[in-house]
């Protein structure tokens, strides 16, 4: 078996390279990258490796769900980070069992449910901005609606806000190599958000309010030694993901499922004349979307994958795109169906103790999105080509629509 090449940016510049996918996966559903330079998108510390390149659904399915063997400890990107440094995306059980159990602590039914009344207000009221015509989606829409409905969850006052999402995007434009935005900038930025973050802490500690973030910081988790509870870095670590990491997967499954559905107008069809539809609308939409592109493991022992020997020490990178269109598991994958079911994507990790734990949340936010829109708008029309970013896997949401003109009537 070859070494394969999947890190190249100019494979990214109009969307995610399926053909090259499917062509790897007719070949095997693991393969061998070649040995490369790559540099951390946060640190831009620079490491010399080779790695596995997992491109089929079972495969990273079965990865996902074998924590002991394949652990998370260096982060979910392809370089390694230091062990434990992203949060509760890189620590495995029973540390993560305690991380997981508090943060779920805000994401309880009641309060998803609460929060969906306030998507559809971010929905009305940022569509109420624009009336008939074209408007450009992901600046009107895509991206305010994920960032607004996570600064809800924060507990972000109106007033920050236009501050907080300017630094947010400095950030996500700093993981693309090819855009203006330099390491300084970026990193300038993450400390100030950083720094954002614990003052709002300090905030919710002396003066609670009914919000998520105040339930995190009282949340509190039994342990055989006594109470435990998520310390202050914990807790502004997670500001980071779901403010970076959060606002940006459901940017994309929003914008290029938009953009999917302006190119099959029959599916828009169907949702307009039978609504049951809805309900498999939006796995539909991050299956096809697949926000995030891939998420890097270490093996811990030697063990077999799709027949493939995978040596202890080894960096494993699970690749969701591919695994969201392979043949094996879905018919027509190159195809939006809105009422495939069942649909057993992997958008979301695959199951396993990583399962996001903002699933619920990014599927309310594509129902009610899709759902008020086609409920207002005759005719929802693509008036153009989208513009794409697309930096590749060193980021691991590395694939985005960056303008997608809309017609709406």
């Amino acid at each position: 078996m070859s070494d394969v090449e999947l890190l190249d940016p100019s494979l990214y510049v109009d969307g995610f390279p399926h053909d090259r996918y499917a062509e790897l996966r007719r070949q095997g559903p693991v393969h061998r990258h070649r040995s490369t330079v790559v540099a951390s998108p946060l640190s831009g510390v620079e490491e010399h490796m080779g790695f596995w390149c997992v491109l089929g659904h079972p495969e990273i399915q079965q990865i996902n769900r074998d924590w002991r063997t394949f652990s998370a400890w260096h982060g979910p990107t392809i370089p390694r980070q230091p062990p434990g440094g992203a949060g509760l995306l890189g620590v495995d059980p029973p540390d993560h069992h305690r991380l997981r159990h508090l943060v779920s602590a805000g994401f309880t039914p009641r309060m998803i449910s609460r929060l969906e009344d306030r998507i559809g207000y971010w929905v009305d009221r940022l569509v109420d901005q624009f009336d008939q015509g074209e408007i450009e989606f992901v600046s009107a829409l895509g991206y305010p609606l994920p960032m607004h409905v996570i600064a809800d969850i924060i507990g972000i006052p109106e007033a920050d806000r236009p501050w907080v999402f300017e630094r947010t995007q400095l950030v996500l434009d700093g993981l693309d190599p090819t855009r203006s935005a330099q390491q300084a900038e970026q990193q300038a930025a993450q400390v100030e958000l950083f720094g954002y973050a614990h003052e709002l802490g300090v905030e919710k500690r002396q003066r609670p309010t009914d919000d998520v973030w105040s339930t995190l910081i009282a949340a509190r988790y039994a342990t055989a030694d006594g109470e435990t509870s998520l310390e202050e870095i914990e807790v502004d670590l997670f500001f980071l993901i779901l403010s970076i990491a959060g606002s940006e997967t459901t940017r994309t499954a929003l914008s290029s499922g938009l953009l999917g559905l302006g190119r099959q107008p029959e599916q828009l069809d169907r949702l307009r004349h039978d609504p049951d539809l809805f309900a498999t609308l939006p796995d539909e939409i991050l299956r096809f979307t697949s926000p995030v592109l891939a998420f890097g493991r270490d093996c811990e022992s030697t063990t077999e994958v799709a027949g493939v020997t995978i040596e202890a020490g080894e960096r494993v990178v699970l690749f969701h795109p591919s695994g969201n269109r392979d043949e094996r598991v879905f018919d027509t994958p190159d195809r939006i169906d809105v009422g495939r079911d069942p649909n057993p994507h992997v958008a979301f990790g695959g199951g396993g103790p990583h399962y996001c734990l903002g699933a619920n949340l990014a599927k309310r936010e594509i129902l009610v999105l899709f759902q008020r829109l086609i409920d207002r708008f005759d005719r929802i029309e693509l008036a153009g080509e989208p513009t794409w970013v697309g930096p590749g896997p060193i980021s691991n949401v590395g694939c985005h629509v960056e303008h997608l003109p809309v017609r709406l009537g």
